[in-house]
């Protein structure tokens, strides 16, 4: 009988959403990116093996980039007891054997993002919220840090205001878990600066009332992030992009504006930043948020992008591949954040190509489940298919 052998393609995509971008000495094959998604399943900021499962769908998935979630850089930095870290060497160590173990079979870049979350720190799961948001000391909680001593809302704890040392504490761990970061074998770094975490605290006028010169105008809510990225920047090998998720509308009256999204974006280009991704609220209670739509926070993207030149990554209700598609060939946006709806599909960037009539490299194990061996797949997923062709990969017989 002759054996059945698949060769995983790769071709030249036509689509703006599969086009490589190529940021400092690294390229990804397409604008696909898997957001940071929190999985709430670490011990003592240390990886398990739900971890391994988790990131293992998405590196297989055909996506640019994998970013980790955001994982603190401090035990007191974690958002819940459960969040992932970057600052013990027991963390390190876990996180760099989950790196090789995933590059035995999937070339994707993978990227983290590192974060500290502030005010909003010692909180429960997502799933767990029905005791309450703050954690008790003595179910493994403590007390949080912030700009200023002021609690997020009611039954929230209200944290210490960082002085000098506590600033320049927070600051060397994020450069520690930066250069962890890099013995862990990450080929990119996010910062988060966003959803009230922080430095989105500091930057914010609704969360940051000092009197210091961390304080006050714009441009000295902006020195501490600015400080921290910086920092970041000259660790972190050159020839390795880093990022940072930004705000662009607190949607509170008296808070942050795209405006202010503009010039923070400005500010962290000339300081050596290579992306931004602007998100939107999270950093108090009576947050206005807007209408919510597919793609309704793609218009901070386009406009801090038209202004400051910053390459951008967009992100928000971004679900069908003709509406990505349609973000990068319009210029509006660099790179698509995919959230949710990769949680839901960890093949989305699969039937975003075949919608799109492209064709992806796919690991030869799961070969046999590309349109070409499934004849079901036209009917389910509304792709014509040429006869005697298949959308993601070849199959010859030898």
């Amino acid at each position: 009988m002759e054996a059945l052998r698949i060769h995983s393609v790769f071709i030249p995509m036509s689509s703006a959403l599969f086009t490589p971008i190529e940021l400092r000495q690294l390229t990804l094959n397409n604008r696909i990116v898997i957001s940071p998604l929190c999985q709430y399943s670490a011990i003592e900021g240390t990886a398990q093996p739900w971890h391994w499962m988790h990131i293992g769908h998405f590196a297989i998935s055909g996506a640019g980039l994998v970013i980790m979630e955001a994982t603190a850089v401090s035990a007191i930095g974690r958002i819940s007891p459960q969040c992932l870290g970057l600052y013990s060497d027991e963390n390190e160590a876990a996180l760099t054997r989950l790196i090789s173990d995933t590059r035995r079979f999937s070339g994707i870049p993978i990227g983290i993002q590192l974060d500290h979350a502030g005010r909003k720190a010692s909180t429960r799961p997502t799933w767990k919220l029905w005791k309450g948001h703050g954690v008790p000391r003595e179910e493994g909680g403590w007390q949080p840090v912030g700009p200023s001593a002021e609690a997020f809302t009611t039954g929230w704890q209200v944290p210490i205001e960082l002085g000098q040392a506590g600033l320049a504490q927070v600051g060397s761990e994020f450069v520690e878990s930066t250069r962890r970061a890099e013995r862990c074998g990450f080929d990119w770094i996010e910062i988060h600066c966003a959803h009230g975490y922080l430095l989105h605290e500091f930057l914010s006028p609704l969360t940051n009332h000092r009197g210091d010169s961390y304080g006050g105008s714009v441009a000295k809510r902006m020195r501490f992030p600015l400080e921290v990225a910086e920092a970041m920047r000259a660790v972190w090998p050159q020839a390795k992009p880093l990022g940072i998720r930004i705000t662009g509308e607190d949607w509170i009256e008296g808070g942050l504006t795209l405006d202010d999204a503009v010039e923070f974006a400005g500010a962290l280009k000339e300081i050596g930043i290579d992306y931004v991704t602007p998100s939107a609220g999270n950093v108090a209670a009576g947050m206005q948020v807007p209408a919510v739509g597919p793609g309704y926070m793609v218009p901070f993207a386009e406009r801090i992008k038209r202004e400051t030149g910053i390459t951008t990554m967009t992100v928000g209700m971004i679900v069908d591949p003709h509406q990505a598609n349609e973000i990068i060939a319009s210029g509006k946006a660099d790179m698509v954040a995919i959230g949710r709806a990769i949680m839901d599909d960890p093949r989305w960037p699969w039937h975003a190509a075949a919608k799109l009539g492209e064709k992806m490299e796919v690991s030869p194990q799961y070969a046999r489940c590309t349109p070409q061996h499934w004849p079901a797949y036209p009917m389910v997923h509304g792709v014509a298919l040429r006869e005697g062709e298949g959308v993601m990969g070849h199959a010859t017989r030898e």
